[in-house]
């Protein structure tokens, strides 16, 4: 009973860690443009280092992460973050920021398909699936607010090239230090997992490559690379969003931001209630439904907003709150998307389909944070927003073909060695 409660805090640590590192981005974005002098486009390189390093990790090692073990792979990553962290300090240049999210992205890959694999391992039904995997989606938005307070702490708003940022991660390498030796200590029962092994080693990359060409997998895919296109298009940029357009000192623009964050964080964990009830599907549609007409709104509101620097929270404007909404709308999408994928497969197929997921995720955010980031420097932080009601319009109908390419009929799912079955669409 003790080692299980080890395993699920370590887990826990490991997930709220990896949310302060990949969503500070945005928060390092902005930092890199003053301290650095630097574009937004050549600051957007900075998150192309994370998504990339994500992808190639995933789509390489995910075939792999079950025969080398959840746990082992685990430490892994912790090992290779935590020396990361501790030397960005002493460097303190644009190269070791770039090489750190790199870094970063790979041992996120290792971490999260791991994550994703044992949820099969642990749900019962479709139901469960779908619900656990917000709560634990949740759990990472609280990170990622978390990382918005700690990150604006170390912010200097009196002297743009201040190094007192970079300090931040001797915090972050003793959280890993901490997290890696509370898994070392810990056992983890991984039977069922090896159970799975020898046809993992049999499978291995081509059957992830046949995977991926079923037209089931082929909408899926889709569908996510959008999702996170979105998200990462909103989150990464809105820190800069709200000091260039709103007018937002630095500390308040990385600060305000966690309402974002904790909108996100609200929606996933309501979202893991509600979805026990109702069609996934339906709710999704509102959500995105209810995203675009916020979009539309919040942007039009900034029209109005005050040319005067906005340096504490009694100064927020509406829109800033409205914004934030969209986050809340948005969250059930991601969570849910990928348990109805999840759970139409065998737990053997989980951990090559978490990375399917982990790579198509990254290359969405990648795209959607370039993107973003040109529009920005080119045309505006408002025309850049406004341009995410494109990919929100083509998700809607990406998700009517996912849900079509579905099994109209029963659906057949394996886990932990039985076959059980419910209707398509619950």
């Amino acid at each position: 009973m003790f080692d299980a409660l080890k395993i699920k805090v370590s887990i826990f640590i490991n997930y709220f860690l990896f949310a302060i590192l990949l969503n500070s981005v945005g928060t390092v974005i902005l930092e890199a443009q003053r301290y650095f002098n630097i574009s937004e486009s050549a600051a957007s390189m900075i998150e192309v280092c994370k998504d990339i390093s994500i992808a190639l990790t995933s789509f390489l090692v995910a075939s792999f992460v079950v025969r080398i073990g959840y746990k082992r792979s685990m430490l892994l990553a912790l090992g290779l973050i935590s020396p990361a962290c501790f030397i960005i300090p002493s460097v303190k240049t644009l190269l070791a920021i770039k090489i750190l999210f790199a870094v970063t992205g790979l041992c996120f890959a290792l971490t999260k398909v791991s994550v994703f694999g044992t949820i099969g391992l642990i749900s019962g039904n479709r139901r469960a699936h779908i619900s656990t995997m917000n709560f634990i989606e949740s759990f990472f938005m609280i990170g990622v607010l978390a990382g918005y307070f700690i990150f604006s702490y170390y912010v200097n708003d009196g002297n743009i090239f201040s190094p007192r940022w970079f300090n931040v991660y001797y915090l972050l390498g003793g959280l890993s230090l901490a997290a890696f030796l509370l898994l070392l200590s810990s056992n983890l029962d991984e039977t069922l997992a090896k159970m799975n092994r020898v046809e993992t080693k049999r499978n291995g990359l081509p059957e992830m490559l046949k995977l991926i060409l079923l037209p089931v997998t082929i909408s899926f895919v889709v569908c996510a690379f959008l999702y996170v296109l979105i998200e990462q298009g909103m989150m990464s940029w809105l820190p800069s969003f709200n000091n260039k357009v709103l007018q937002f000192s630095s500390v308040i623009s990385i600060q305000v931001t966690s309402i974002f964050v904790a909108a996100t964080a609200l929606g996933r964990f309501i979202a893991g209630i509600i979805l026990k009830k109702i069609n996934w599907f339906i709710m999704l549609i509102f959500c995105l439904t209810a995203t675009a007409i916020l979009v539309l709104i919040s942007l039009q509101m900034t029209n109005d907003s005050s040319a005067k620097e906005v340096s504490n929270w009694f100064g927020i404007p509406l829109t800033a709150y409205i914004f934030s909404l969209i986050g809340f709308f948005l969250a059930p999408v991601y969570p849910a998307i990928n348990s109805v994928i999840l759970a139409s497969l065998p737990v053997s197929k989980h951990g090559m389909m978490s990375g399917l997921i982990v790579v198509f995720s990254a290359l969405g955010g990648v795209t959607g944070s370039v993107i973003s980031g040109f529009i920005f420097q080119y045309y505006g932080g408002r025309t850049a927003f406004y341009f995410s009601l494109l990919p929100i319009a083509i998700l809607i109908f990406a998700l009517f073909v996912f849900e079509k390419k579905k099994n109209p009929g029963a659906e057949s799912l394996t886990f932990e060695g039985k076959r059980m079955q419910w209707a398509s669409g619950g």
